[in-house]
């Protein structure tokens, strides 16, 4: 698994790059209680826990996610990029 580095922004909040480009620090993370996860939302997460805001653990507590779950967000990422992360087409990415 890829590491980013550790990022400081002017209010002194650690953020990391997100899927979109966009600098993300914990408050722009999805809430707690999320429970339509969209592909942007899962791939925030994902980029969270690599970046070192999260740990593996912190995000499936805070999401109510196993780690097979968010394993599985992160492994298709990996193999087909945010595509890999829509639900409607999960035959077609496996």
């Amino acid at each position: 698994m890829l590491q980013q580095q550790q990022r400081v922004n002017s209010k002194g909040e650690r953020y990391v790059i997100g899927p979109t480009g966009a600098p993300l620090t914990l408050s722009d993370l999805p809430p707690a209680n999320t429970e339509r996860w969209v592909i942007r939302r899962k791939a925030e997460v994902v980029a969270a826990v690599r970046g070192g805001l999260l740990t593996l653990d912190d995000a499936c507590e805070r999401y109510r996610l196993t780690n097979e779950e968010f394993l599985n967000w992160q492994s298709s990422i990996d193999r087909h990029g945010l595509a890999g992360l829509r639900t409607t087409r999960l035959q077609q990415y496996r």
